[in-house]
């Protein structure tokens, strides 16, 4: 691991020198990580960004995009990395970062959001203080992607809390370790490489995430039941590097921020097709959907209340600002 980091940091180091040098009369090549695979509608997206920089750039700036963690990069570590510059950006899941920065993880707060139209006024309500946190970090963040709506694939059905109880969940944030954990069961925070063969060998018995890691996964070869809970909709983050940033023109900084306001709608409406989509190969492969009943959701909500007081106590200064500005658009009349 540490001879990839160093290797890492030596193209990271290689690519900016070569901004400075060169400025703007070759190529501009900027290494985007992502540990989501191929397949992915995050990867997917990412890719046509990718197109579409290029394009408006008349080949200036290109994103080299590197997917399924083959760089040896996990999703944790995504933040730090583009901060020193060992890569040069990332598409990485925003709430995994909380290890470097607590207020990232307010959208994986349980039921903290009940829906698309809240989840989009809290990332709203969010994004000055996500810059913020950008900065910090020595890096810009341009835009996000929601994941679908999260639940839990299990091997048995998931119709009371009570059917929770010791089931060993992976789960992708402390948040989601926490709440699971209030719920009784017994959860294994982990990042997606090492997801599939944890299922396989028996290490853990489901996992909470959504419909595309689902079929990302094949966990119908591993588990029978989802129930989409739709406890959190957390969203990826594209992000580049700060020095990176500042060695483009100001004319290709305007154009890939205006690339990215104008396509990040779009994005975030193809997340919400590929939940429809993914959710019908699931039931196609044998998976049987379901969704918790009024009974399931009151419990689900109740439990979910000491994480809201907790995120305004550890998250930093600014996290219970942040929510009670939410928490008063969301319930305004």
């Amino acid at each position: 691991m540490q001879a990839t980091l160093s290797r890492l940091a030596a193209c990271g180091t290689a690519a900016v020198l070569s901004l400075a040098t060169f400025g703007v009369q070759a190529a501009t090549q900027l290494m985007i990580v992502t540990p989501w695979p191929e397949g992915n509608f995050q990867v997917k997206t990412l890719n046509q960004f990718a197109d579409a920089v290029k394009e408006a750039t008349d080949g200036e700036v290109e994103l080299d995009i590197h997917a399924g963690g083959d760089l040896g990069l996990k999703g944790p570590e995504l933040l730090s990395a583009v901060r020193d510059g060992i890569v040069q950006g990332a598409d990485m899941l925003l709430t995994q970062q909380v290890g470097e920065a607590p207020l990232l993880g307010i959208e994986s707060v349980p039921y903290l959001t009940r829906n698309q139209d809240d989840a989009a006024l809290l990332r709203n309500t969010a994004w000055p203080y996500y810059e913020a946190v950008a900065a910090e970090f020595n890096q810009k963040f341009l835009y996000t992607v929601p994941w679908p709506g999260q639940g839990v694939f299990t091997q048995q059905p998931v119709k009371t809390v009570d059917d929770l109880a010791g089931v060993k969940l992976r789960t992708v944030d402390k948040n989601g370790t926490e709440f699971f954990k209030a719920l009784g069961a017994s959860p294994v925070q982990m990042p997606w490489g090492e997801v599939v063969p944890a299922l396989a060998s028996g290490a853990i018995d489901g996992v909470t995430t959504s419909t595309p890691s689902g079929v990302d996964g094949s966990f119908w070869e591993f588990t029978d039941y989802f129930n989409k809970l739709d406890w959190q909709l957390a969203p990826d983050v594209v992000s580049i590097n700060l020095d990176a940033w500042n060695s483009l023109t100001d004319e290709q900084q305007q154009t890939i921020e205006s690339l990215a306001r104008k396509m990040e709608p779009r994005f975030q409406q193809i997340s919400q097709d590929e939940d429809t989509r993914n959710a019908k190969i699931l039931a196609d492969h044998g998976i049987h959907m379901s969704a918790p009943d009024a009974a399931l959701s009151a419990q689900l909500t109740e439990a979910a209340q000491p994480q809201w007081q907790q995120f305004r106590d550890t998250a930093g200064p600014k996290a219970d600002e942040l929510m009670t500005r939410y928490l008063e658009a969301r319930d305004a009349p």
